[in-house]
């Protein structure tokens, strides 16, 4: 039993690393889950360019497929033979004749024969209403009389010309014209009252029942005009591609995409599917923890990393399972800037790199795809280079569309087609959707807890309520802060590093002198301190605990961590040495206890953070001397620095001795421009 022991001691050390390696198994299963199960037909070519391949046989019977044009042309033609469907109501025709006999009953009181008006009346109403009143349509507004038309009376469907129907005006002036004609036997008056008001429209434009018959006419279109043979020779090696090769390859890539495989054919393509996902995915995870080792060091980086992966590969799956000609309308390059955002731009290009190799495996036409998205990518990352610019993700949309539409320009042009403006319209709006980017960004910010550059700069701000309290309670607080926020981003701009995040960092490191601002000597004014009346213990307890005040206000105010970490470490384990020396002054013949004196730390874990330790403690001592030159700043910086090393408050971070040295040296120079101190040129 002691090998089932061992087996979980090992999970239970490596249980971290396990999680990252189960995060990558999901992505795998998702992506293969819902990855199209179809055949690939890998060959690439082109209307009129040479067949590059092997001569291709056909490898199974399949239909010649119409190309679009002829096939639309045709579809078109047809719908235009159907013919306007008119519907006879006949019962409306009836209940009006009733209508029409109770009126002449009720209105006959003439000495004229009843049964002659009474038949007349009757004869001219059926022979207007049987020839049929059309009722005004939109549809059928440009109609000429001339113009043909269907008419469904009594389930039977007969053509007629539109013109052989009265319109309402045209059968009021056919009993006007009748009646004239009429002898003095007649009551023409109350016949022409009646019949007026009687006549009903009785023929109506359907256009449900013609766009059933106009969709059974299109239906009836055949998609195809011909079959391919099994191994029928298709192109040889080198033949040039002609339109009915073009049609008939471009059929069998319908074929090898469309239609239903064996049991053995798809458990086939699922095992090389899987086989080829796990290769991107395992590549992937190599890259980045060779190059990218922070990144991949945390479960929530990797996490949020293949998210932001499948956010895009996942709805590109289904748009080339059900609609695979909207596939360049899906916004790919969003991948790119919101890695970009959270992380990094090398990391940015590699991750779209891979995900794009993953889409291209179920893409029609995949090298177009892969190049024009490579080129996208390009353009992308160099667009979100500046980081701080507001407008960048504009930019980047339009970067984006520039790079998609040339690449696409460039590929109709050499296969000597025309450019469709409905392909343009889809890479605009692809460019549009990238502009999501930035509502996306603050979504994961807020679901994985992580801090972007867009949150950077927002926290920057010195406007922002904190930091604003800060001004007000401890002014000197706020003006050291922002002196040492200058100091950090010129520091990590010559060594490397994250500028706004340790600008920021530093504008918040000290918020902790909020509770107690008039015991730090930034915001003391005059000779008295309240330092005098308190215990060197009781002093040391207040100067430390505006490290733990900071976290706590920073945390009320929804400050995220990486921010925090700045307030946590700025003074990382070391003493407060002027307390704890008047302490061992005061107290010769003791051994004082320095544990009250020391700061909780814990020590920086980051250049970010590291700098902000010096540039705090230079910049705070820098006040302290008087008639300051190079030489005095000089050795201030060395001194403090030294202290530092000395104390091992550096030890977790990547600096490097020649980034150390790196450090000094902006800092002297910063110093004695802020103090405006000219350098000491040798005498003659």
């Amino acid at each position: 039993m002691n090998w089932i022991k061992d087996f979980f001691n090992k999970i239970r050390h490596n249980y971290y690393t396990i999680a990252k390696v189960v995060a990558f198994l999901v992505a795998i299963v998702l992506v293969c889950w819902l990855m199209p199960r179809t055949g690939k037909f890998k060959y690439e070519y082109q209307l009129s360019k040479p067949w590059q391949h092997e001569t291709l046989y056909a490898p199974f019977n399949f239909p010649i497929y119409k190309d679009y044009e002829t096939l639309t042309a045709e579809t078109e033609a047809a719908a235009a033979k159907v013919k306007p469907i008119f519907v006879f109501n006949d019962g409306e025709m009836t209940a009006a004749r009733n209508a029409l006999f109770n009126a002449f009953e009720e209105r006959w009181n003439g000495n004229l024969d009843k049964e002659n008006n009474l038949d007349k009346l009757f004869v001219i109403y059926d022979s207007i209403e049987n020839q049929g009143i059309v009722a005004y349509d939109n549809a059928t507004s440009n109609l000429a009389p001339e113009d043909e038309v269907s008419v469904i009376r009594n389930k039977v469907m007969r053509t007629v010309r539109y013109g052989d129907f009265y319109t309402m005006n045209e059968a009021t002036e056919t009993v006007a014209v009748i009646l004239e004609h009429l002898d003095s036997h007649f009551d023409k008056k109350m016949l022409s009252e009646l019949l007026t008001g009687a006549l009903r429209q009785n023929v109506f434009y359907s256009a449900e029942i013609t766009k059933a018959e106009t969709d059974k006419v299109v239906n009836a279109v055949s998609l195809t005009y011909g079959m391919v043979q099994k191994d029928e020779l298709i192109v040889s090696e080198g033949e040039v591609v002609d339109e009915h090769t073009y049609d008939v390859l471009n059929s069998l890539q319908h074929e090898y995409t469309s239609r239903s495989m064996s049991s053995d054919e798809s458990r086939r393509v699922l095992l090389s599917q899987l086989f080829l996902v796990a290769l991107v995915f395992s590549l992937m995870g190599l890259y980045g923890n060779k190059l990218h080792k922070k990144v991949f060091a945390e479960l929530r980086n990797i996490v949020l990393l293949l998210t932001l992966m499948l956010l895009i590969i996942l709805p590109s799956f289904v748009l080339v399972r059900f609609v695979p000609g909207l596939i360049y309308m899906m916004p790919v390059c969003l991948l790119a800037i919101m890695v970009g955002s959270f992380f990094n731009l090398r990391l940015a290009f590699s991750t779209q790199v891979f995900a794009v190799m993953l889409i291209s495996l179920v893409v029609p036409n995949p090298f177009m795809f892969i190049f024009m998205q490579l080129v996208a990518t390009v353009l992308t990352v160099f667009s979100m280079s500046n980081t701080r610019a507001h407008h960048r993700f504009i930019q980047a949309a339009l970067f984006v569309f520039v790079g998609y539409l040339l690449v696409y320009v460039a590929f109709t042009f050499l296969s000597t087609s025309e450019v469709d403006w409905y392909d343009i319209l889809l890479l605009l709006l692809n460019a549009l959707f990238t502009l999501l980017a930035q509502p996306l960004i603050l979504m994961f910010e807020r679901i994985f807890g992580v801090t972007t550059s867009l949150s950077l700069m927002e926290l920057s701000n010195t406007n922002t309520p904190l930091l604003r309290e800060l001004a007000a309670t401890a002014p000197g607080t706020f003006q050291h802060s922002i002196q040492v926020a200058n100091l950090c981003e010129e520091v990590l701009f010559e060594i490397g590093g994250d500028t706004l995040l340790a600008r920021t960092g530093a504008l918040y490191h000290d918020v902790g002198k909020i509770k107690n601002p008039m015991y730090f000597t930034e915001n003391q004014h005059g000779a008295y301190s309240p330092h005098n009346d308190l215990s060197n213990y009781e002093s040391a307890e207040i100067i430390i605990s505006h490290v733990t005040d900071g976290i706590e206000l920073a945390h009320k105010n929804h400050v995220p961590e990486r921010i925090i970490d700045f307030i946590r470490t700025h003074h990382g384990t070391r003493r407060t040495d002027y307390f704890y020396i008047n302490e061992k002054k005061a107290h010769p013949d003791e051994e004082i206890d320095p544990t009250p004196f020391t700061y909780h730390g814990p020590e920086p874990f980051s250049r970010e953070t590291a700098v902000l330790m010096m540039a705090d403690s230079i910049e705070a001592a820098s006040h302290s001397l008087k008639d300051p030159d190079e030489k005095k700043i000089s050795d201030l910086v060395d001194n403090i620095i030294n202290k530092q090393m000395e104390a091992g408050q550096f030890l977790n971070t990547d600096l490097t001795l020649h980034d150390i040295e790196t450090c000094r040296k902006v800092l002297k120079k910063k110093l004695m421009s802020i103090y405006h101190v000219r350098i000491a040129y040798p005498e003659k």
